[in-house]
């Protein structure tokens, strides 16, 4: 299976940018999906995931009200929704799948399949 995040970039602070991630190949176990974050030198940190079956999301507390995560089933494509971007927003992006543990989960360690990430730059 194949993830590929885009639709990263640079942006000032308070503005806005869209990631997608298309997920080559659905299985059983993509029940949750999710988007992830990381800073050179820090931990992984989980930011957002959805229910693929109804919908339900959860979000990290840094981020509730700002980002939103969505899917697209038909094309097999997540998004994240990023709105009032923070310099603090900054760091590599990655979509993730393939959850071994039970949804919700916004621990990196639960999930097998990521992609190679989308850089966001706030400044």
């Amino acid at each position: 299976v194949q993830l590929v995040e885009s639709g990263g970039g640079s942006v000032q602070a308070g503005g806005s940018l869209r990631l997608s991630c298309h997920i080559s190949e659905l299985r059983d176990n993509h029940n949750c999906v999710a988007w992830f974050r990381q800073v050179s030198g820090k931990e992984r940190e989980g930011v957002a995931v959805i229910y693929r079956a109804g919908g339900n999301t959860v979000y990290a507390p840094s981020v509730k009200g700002r980002f939103t995560i969505s899917q697209d089933n038909a094309r097999n494509t997540l998004y994240l929704q990023m709105d009032n971007l923070k310099p603090e927003d900054s760091g590599m992006y990655y979509c993730a799948a393939g959850i071994r543990g039970n949804c919700p989960s916004l621990l990196s360690y639960e999930y097998d399949d990521w992609g190679q990430g989308t850089q966001v730059t706030v400044s």
